[in-house]
């Protein structure tokens, strides 16, 4: 089912639709959803699937497609893949605002469903690691994703009030991103 000809988001759907399968319920967020709404401008090696559950449940459940808990750390490989998939601890959250998970994404792919965060909760994350951790990669990134992808741009900013973040730096990126679409 995996090999090293699998590519990112078809690691992820494969995973994703086990763990659904499974009666895990977990959102593929960070540098994977990144990836999939920028078409892969950004690559990333990592998957982040946010869940309440812990290791213990998840070790078996991802056993059954071959991943191994790397020894001392949190995240599982693949004998088969350089792709490897990590569980942050829930609530998924964009800086200080929690979301339901069912305020997600599901995208239908040959491999199975996806459930992922949306393209306007991605530019969210982003923002959150621009703006309070100084990241300047996290910025890019969500120029990527706004280029590509539908924003619900009113959400961003009333999200961006509740969170204290600047919204002249939310207005730069939505007219940068409007200049590179």
């Amino acid at each position: 089912m995996i090999s090293k000809d699998s590519s990112l988001l078809e690691i992820a759907a494969i995973v994703s639709e086990m763990l659904q399968t499974a009666g895990i319920e977990a959102i593929l967020g960070g540098g994977g959803a990144v990836a999939q709404y920028s078409d892969n401008e950004y690559m990333t090696t990592d998957l982040d699937f946010i869940t309440y559950e812990q290791h213990k449940i998840l070790g078996p459940a991802m056993a059954k497609l071959g991943f191994k808990r790397a020894r001392g750390r949190r995240h599982y490989e693949h004998s088969k893949s350089d792709f490897y998939v990590e569980f942050p601890p829930g609530p998924l959250s964009f800086g200080d605002r929690s979301v339901d998970n069912n305020k997600t994404a599901t995208l239908q792919t040959k491999h199975g469903a996806l459930r992922i965060i949306t393209p306007t909760q991605c530019l969210m994350d982003r923002l959150v690691w621009y703006v309070h951790g100084n990241d300047r990669q996290s910025r890019d990134q969500a120029v990527m994703v706004a280029k590509r992808q539908d924003i619900d741009w009113d959400a961003v900013f009333e999200w961006a009030v509740l969170d204290g973040i600047d919204i002249a730096s939310v207005e730069q990126l939505r007219e940068e991103a409007s200049r590179l679409s």
